[in-house]
C-alpha cells in the first residue's frame, strides 16, 4: 500500500469542560483502554510517568477475531493544552522487520484540543503507516479484497475513536 492509499481518520466531539481539564484526561495514556474495544492495557516504559516527547509506552491489543499483539509507542508531539501525538511501532517484529523509530510507525495517533465556546473541541486522528502492520499482512494475503479490508478496518477505528471520545467527554463533564 502506498502512502496515498493509507487510511487517515478524524473524529471529534465538543466537551462542556475547560481545555486544561480535558488535557489532563487525554494525556493519561491508560485512559483509552477503558473505552476502546481493542486496546486492553497501556503502561509507560523507561521509568516515564507522564508524556514527554521521546517517552515510550507499550500497548496491549486484542481484536475481536482473537488476534493479540503488543506495540511500543513513542510520543512525537506534546504541546500543552493543544496536541498530544504518538507513533505506534512494531518493536517485536510481529508484522515484519522490527520497527524501532517513529518514521517506521505502523500508525500515528493524535489528540488535538481547542477552545470551543465555553468548552473544548477534542479531535482524535489516526493514520495508518508508513510501516507494516497487521492490516498490511491481511491485504497482502487477499489483495483482491483490499478495499473491503481497508473499509472494515476504518469502521473499527472510527467506532473505537468514537467510544474513546464519548468516554473522555463523559468523564470531563461529570467532574466539572
Amino acid at each position: 500500500m502506498s502512502g496515498a492509499e493509507l487510511p487517515r481518520l478524524d473524529c471529534d466531539v465538543h466537551i462542556e469542560a475547560a481545555v486544561p481539564q480535558v488535557w489532563e484526561l487525554v494525556t493519561d495514556i491508560r485512559l483509552p483502554a477503558r473505552f476502546s474495544p481493542e486496546l486492553q492495557r497501556v503502561a509507560w516504559l523507561d521509568d516515564a510517568e507522564r508524556p514527554a516527547v521521546g517517552a515510550r509506552f507499550e500497548g496491549h491489543n486484542r481484536h475481536h477475531t482473537g488476534a493479540e499483539w503488543r506495540t511500543v509507542s513513542h510520543v512525537v508531539e506534546l504541546v500543552e493544552h493543544r496536541a498530544f501525538a504518538w507513533a505506534v511501532l512494531d518493536e517485536d517484529g510481529l508484522f515484519g522487520e522490527p520497527a524501532r523509530h517513529p518514521e517506521q510507525a505502523l500508525a500515528h495517533w493524535r489528540f488535538e484540543l481547542a477552545p470551543d465556546g465555553d468548552g473544548t473541541r477534542l479531535r482524535q486522528t489516526a493514520a495508518l503507516g508508513p510501516g507494516r502492520s497487521g492490516l498490511t499482512l491481511i491485504v497482502e494475503r487477499s489483495p483482491e479484497h483490499r478495499d473491503q479490508i481497508l473499509s472494515g478496518r476504518q469502521e473499527e477505528w472510527l467506532a473505537g475513536m468514537g467510544s474513546t471520545l464519548r468516554g473522555i467527554k463523559d468523564l470531563a463533564e461529570r467532574s466539572r
